[in-house]
């Protein structure tokens, strides 16, 4: 046996090391402090016995970002067995695809806070580099609602709101004069992108012939605008609350208006690392979704702002996040929501469960678009992609009792009255006047 060593070594009697017993004992106040804060099935991580204590997450500072963010830093990671999880900022979703490429044995990330379509066009090779697919597994949606497209204070005359349709005629003198207008998406074929599109096609715009679409990630949305080099944009919050609150332009339209109760961001993980540790991932999820819930709590919306506010997480004032987090909506335009239904859902009308009809529509809007090939048997990569059974098992062995029944949330309806079957995507595409497939 090891015996101890001078005090600039590390061993101790019995084959311990100093630090590790630090570290054991820092561990441990961390997961009594959470099972404090959060008894909600405290006793779970004792007897799962996770087969890693570490994983590697990525977030972009985005709002919807928080449940991973309120898991670090309650400690909730650590009381379901995970005290090792680290949550890294991204640059831009195109670094999240590059590092979930690598994975964390490369330095990069095992799963992260991400776009809904973005692990099925990884898993399909369709935005990694060569064409590699990589297989992802979506475990959870993150939240419903509260993303905003953002218009140029240039424009706020024009009355433009859920409908585009002022901005027509503006954005077709600017194309004839040689300077298209420019809108502004996250990444190609992503939420943001898809809530753009819709929005300017519903208004007769085709958003690849009549304005320049472009990628700009999401905290510098704002600084493009200030300088001129966009006309729009859609993205998550906080951005759009800080673009109204420095006066450089005004939200048209929050996203719920376009389709109430839309999914939007997800959690989504490596399919090697999560069928590698089953019971990591399900500590994992028992985490986040516990976070989601607290993040719901509109008891909780000051503290939540306060926390990914901070300099190490999104490095954002308070007030660029706190109004709209609680349903306060300043548009910016003279149009004032002070008790919005379109905020932000972590957990309410089942926002965490990732319903495969809602990835349905997503693979069908990317269809619509070009970014998949019409051929795409949607079906089975919804069945490969979309982990919903891992949810359940998590929410169950969490004690949630209000578990969806099914795995599709039915015929959903939008603003300009398209239905869209889950059952019948031909019929919805074949609905829709632009568009780049005939059916």
């Amino acid at each position: 046996m090891t015996g101890p060593t001078k005090s600039n070594g590390t061993t101790t009697r019995g084959g311990f090391t100093r630090r590790g017993i630090l570290r054991a004992a820092s561990a441990t106040a961390v997961l009594a402090a959470a099972k404090t804060a959060f008894p909600f099935g405290a006793h779970v991580a004792e007897a799962a016995g996770p087969e890693t204590t570490r994983a590697v997450l990525g977030y972009i500072a985005l709002t919807d970002a928080s449940p991973l963010i309120i898991a670090k830093e309650m400690g909730l990671f650590a009381k379901y067995g995970m005290p090792d999880v680290e949550v890294n900022k991204q640059a831009s979703w195109g670094t999240t695809r590059d590092n979930l490429v690598l994975g964390s044995q490369g330095s990069g990330i095992d799963g992260a806070h991400i776009l809904t379509p973005m692990p099925y066009l990884i898993s399909a090779g369709k935005v990694t580099q060569n064409n590699v697919p990589l297989p992802m597994y979506i475990l959870a949606r993150l939240n419903l609602d509260a993303q905003a497209i953002s218009v140029a204070k240039e424009y706020a005359s024009l009355g433009v709101g859920v409908d585009a349709g002022p901005l027509k005629d503006a954005f077709a003198k600017k194309k004839a004069a040689g300077q298209a207008a420019k809108v502004a998406v996250t990444f190609p074929g992503g939420t943001h992108d898809l809530w753009m599109r819709y929005w300017l096609a519903a208004a007769g715009i085709d958003p690849d012939r009549d304005v320049e679409t472009i990628v700009v990630p999401p905290p510098q949305m704002v600084a493009n605008m200030k300088v001129g080099t966009m006309d729009a944009f859609c993205v998550g919050e906080p951005w759009n609350e800080q673009l109204v609150n420095q006066g450089i332009g005004f939200t048209a339209c929050n996203t719920a208006e376009l389709w109430n109760l839309h999914p939007e961001k997800s959690l989504a993980m490596r399919a090697d690392w999560v069928d590698a540790n089953p019971k990591a991932t399900q500590a994992l999820m028992m985490a986040v979704l516990e976070a989601q819930q607290w993040c719901d709590d509109m008891a909780n919306k000051e503290q939540m702002a306060e926390i990914i506010g901070k300099r190490a997480w999104f490095n954002v004032p308070k007030k660029d996040i706190i109004d709209r987090i609680k349903g306060n909506y300043d548009y910016g335009n003279g149009r004032v929501e002070p008790n919005s239904p379109y905020f932000m859902k972590f957990w309410r009308d089942h926002a965490s469960y990732p319903f495969q009809s809602h990835e349905v529509w997503f693979l069908t809007e990317d269809i619509r678009w070009g970014k998949l090939p019409p051929e795409t048997d949607v079906k089975a990569m919804v069945a490969k992609v979309n982990r919903q059974d891992l949810w359940k098992d998590a929410a169950t062995q969490l004690g949630v009792k209000d578990i969806p029944a099914s795995t599709s949330r039915g015929v959903e309806t939008f603003f300009d009255g398209k239905v869209f079957d889950p059952d019948k995507p031909g019929d919805y595409l074949a609905s829709l006047t632009i568009k780049r497939v005939t059916a």
